[in-house]
């Protein structure tokens, strides 16, 4: 079995759970450790993966929780890095009644993350880099890192995965920034998934289906567009194909994309790289629905980490 690196922050979800509350009025918090290449590590890891996630967290309370909640899993910390000058950074959320979220981002110790600390991985023991998280194209050491980060992978020939994770709270002011620089990602990439929104937003396309045909014409990547219960698009060898969604009574859909890019990731983990690039169509599409089915388990349970400690590859039986 081939190592996985993801890079990107480690953060604690406070969670309202005064429904209908804004942050300034809710009185009850529900902790749970969260960021989506952290996510995405330990679904891998829940599969029985090998996967090194590589992030800094505050050296506190709450950094030493993100790293015993991702070691449970079997995720190894070697690269959550801890620093005591910042905090473990905090997203704070709260679902209103109108259906938007008020969402606070108090962001810290993962925004540190420098070129100089990253310089310390070797390329060379991972057959795949998942750069995960929006967040590493927010302005700060960690925008630098993720960067250089993609240089090396290139240079050293290792497989690489995108996941943009657009988060319209954090970038509102400033959404072409996260256009322009997911681009330089997607256009060297060798995998990337993508929600059917993100691909609307990253092509300008009004509908999916325009959307698909861009990033076709664009990238050399093989994609997945996920669309939800209908399950999700694959690109490759200049056509679209459908893969059939998994059907469930969703109780909560908080990574269900992590899920199923950590299933798709933690398949192609077990082939060499060289392999990885001659599957068929046919291969692609199994591993895509398997990826439906890990994203379809994790919305029957409460909360992404939760959720995770239900998967294993048994489910691609």
């Amino acid at each position: 079995m081939n190592k996985i690196l993801c890079i990107g922050e480690a953060l604690i979800d406070m969670i309202c759970t005064d429904r209908g509350q804004a942050l300034s009025d809710g009185q009850h918090f529900l902790k749970k450790a969260g960021g989506a290449p952290a996510n995405v590590a330990a679904a891998i890891a829940a599969f029985g993966g090998s996967v090194d996630l590589a992030a800094k967290v505050g050296d506190d309370p709450f950094g030493k929780h993100l790293s015993d909640v991702l070691q449970s899993f079997g995720v190894s910390t070697k690269w959550v890095l801890k620093d005591p000058r910042y905090f473990t950074t905090f997203a704070f959320v709260s679902l209103m009644d109108n259906g938007e979220r008020d969402f606070y981002f108090n962001r810290g110790a993962d925004g540190q993350l420098s070129v100089d600390e990253i310089e310390a991985i070797d390329p060379g023991g991972y057959s795949i880099f998942h750069f995960g998280s929006a967040t590493g194209f927010l302005e700060g050491p960690l925008q630098s890192a993720y960067k250089a980060l993609l240089l090396r992978a290139l240079d050293n020939k290792v497989f690489i995965s995108f996941d943009p994770n657009y988060r319209h709270l954090l970038f509102r002011d400033n959404t072409k920034s996260f256009v322009d620089q997911s681009w330089d990602f997607l256009k060297v990439c060798d995998f990337f998934k993508v929600s059917d929104e993100e691909s609307m937003l990253l092509t300008g396309a009004t509908n999916v289906k325009d959307a698909a045909a861009a990033l076709l014409a664009k990238t050399k990547a093989i994609f997945a567009i996920t669309v939800g219960k209908e399950g999700a698009l694959l690109g490759m060898n200049n056509r679209i194909e459908e893969v059939s969604g998994i059907t469930v009574k969703p109780i909560d859909t908080t990574g269900a994309g992590d899920a199923f890019t950590g299933a798709v990731l933690y398949q192609l983990s077990q082939y060499d790289n060289d392999k990885i690039r001659s599957l068929s169509n046919t291969q692609w599409k199994e591993i895509l629905f398997n990826g439906n089915k890990a994203g379809a388990r994790t919305c029957e349970f409460m909360g992404a980490m939760e959720a995770f400690k239900h998967l294993s590859n048994n489910i691609f039986k």
